[in-house]
Order: structure tokens, then C-alpha cells, then sequence
């Protein structure tokens, strides 16, 4: 008897993979959309540092991006690291996704200072980062969290002088804000999300 093609992890393991790559087409989209269309998207649905209005970039703001220069400088890392959180699955990687989001975007309206404009998915980069390098220590097992920490040591070595510069803004311009509470939410991510332990019944 055959088994459901849901059921064949190569299956899963492509479906998980698109998560990623669809929410990369869809800021490509946007970064069309608002090039073409009159007016910015940006001071619209951008996080407007201490403006309520401007909360309502906590979700909007990882699709928006300042140039087309500011998108290509994401793609990469967003596409390599969000594909390796949605090795763990569709569902945990939308929760890693919003967490991330969520927790940045407030952290990055609350401590910005006032009228700040913020925008683009660097905030998400560095939540991924954050949730992998966490998860390292929240694994099941000791050889899950083995397989994280090489994960994670792999990310830093790559992406390290960037991550680097990014939280402690070293480059003017950038928002140390999003990526130091986007790492953040991706590290509370790794901790609430933890698979538990079954408790083992006591021998009759």
C-alpha cells in the first residue's frame, strides 16, 4: 500500500522549503508594486517610531524596503536562514515568523527615537539568526541540539561581521533596533516553541 504524498518527508521537506520563498516573492512583489504605483508604501506602513498609527508596520514593515539595493541585501540571508528554520516545519516557522516580527517591530517603535521611519526584513534575518542559535540549547536531544549548534556556528561564520554590525549599528543608516529585538523575538521563539518532554509514567 502507498502512502500519501503528505505523508513522504521529501514532500514535507519541499513544502517547508516554499514557506520562505514565498514570503521573499511576495516582498519582491511589494518592492514592484511601490516602485510602479505613485506615492511610498514606506511612511504608510512603515514603523513610525512612538506614533500609534505607526504600529501597524509591526506586521507591515519586514515586506517593506527602502530601495531595491536594501531588498537584494536581505534576499540572501533571509532565504538561507528562513529555509533552515522551516526545516522544523510550515507551522514553526510562520510562529518563528510572527514572534520575531511582533517582538522587533515593538521594541524597535518603543526605543527608536521618535518619528524614526523603520522598514525591511533585516529585523526577521536576525530573528532566524537568534532563533537558531537558541534553539541549540532547547533541543530534545542532545544530538538535535548538536545539529543546531553546527548550524548556528555555520551562520556566524558566514554572516558574522554583518550580524555584528547590525546589532551594535556600526553602519550609519542601519536600524540596530530591528536586529537586536528581531534577534530577541527569535531567540523567545526557540524557548517557547521548545518541543516538551513527555513525563515518563512511574513503573507500576
Amino acid at each position: 500500500m502507498s502512502s500519501s504524498p503528505e505523508a513522504r518527508p521529501g514532500v514535507r521537506f519541499l513544502q517547508g522549503a516554499m514557506q520562505p520563498v514565498v514570503l521573499l516573492a511576495v516582498m519582491w512583489m511589494v518592492r514592484a508594486l511601490d516602485a510602479i504605483l505613485p506615492g511610498s508604501w514606506n511612511r504608510a506602513l512603515g514603523i513610525v517610531s512612538w506614533h500609534f498609527g505607526g504600529l501597524d508596520g509591526v506586521i507591515a514593515s519586514p515586506l517593506l524596503h527602502s530601495g531595491w539595493s536594501h531588498l537584494i541585501a536581505n534576499s540572501v540571508p533571509f532565504a538561507v536562514l528562513g529555509l533552515l528554520v522551516s526545516f522544523d516545519g510550515i507551522r514553526r516557522f510562520w510562529a518563528v515568523t510572527a514572534i520575531a516580527a511582533v517582538i522587533g517591530g515593538l521594541g524597535t517603535w518603543l526605543v527608536n527615537s521618535p518619528g524614526t521611519l523603520t522598514v525591511g526584513a533585516s529585523g526577521l534575518v536576525f530573528g532566524y539568526f537568534g532563533y537558531l542559535l537558541v534553539r541549540s540549547f532547547v533541543a530534545p536531544s542532545l544530538g538535535h541540539g548538536i545539529l543546531y549548534a553546527v548550524v548556528a556556528a555555520a551562520v556566524a561564520v558566514l554572516y558574522g561581521g554583518t550580524m555584528f554590525t547590525g546589532i551594535f549599528g556600526a553602519a550609519s543608516g542601519i536600524s540596530w533596533q530591528a536586529h537586536l529585538f528581531g534577534a530577541l523575538g527569535g531567540g523567545a521563539a526557540a524557548i517557547v516553541l521548545r518541543p516538551r518532554r513527555r513525563r515518563q509514567e512511574p513503573a507500576p
